[in-house]
């Protein structure tokens, strides 16, 4: 099963995250099959890729909680439905 689910970077107490689209059985820095956006929680940035997000709910990937709350603040998951 393919996940939208986030992955690592950065420094210590400096951590931010891209969003992955990966098979749940990968770890969690492995290769992802896309990269989909970036989010900071520090400074709440976040930059998606609308389009393939998309693309890939309609194909049945699954967000995790963090990814499905982050795509609920940036509007995404109504594009899905609509």
């Amino acid at each position: 099963m393919v996940k939208l689910r986030l992955k690592r970077y950065g420094k210590k107490r400096e951590v931010s995250y891209r969003i992955v689209a990966i098979q749940s059985n990968a770890r969690r820095d492995g290769r992802p099959l896309e990269e989909l956006g970036f989010y900071n929680p520090r400074t709440d940035e976040t930059r998606l890729k609308v389009p393939e997000i998309v693309q890939w709910l309609q194909n049945g990937a699954q967000p995790t909680d963090t990814v499905r709350d982050i795509l609920r603040k940036a509007n995404v998951l109504e594009q899905v439905h609509a």
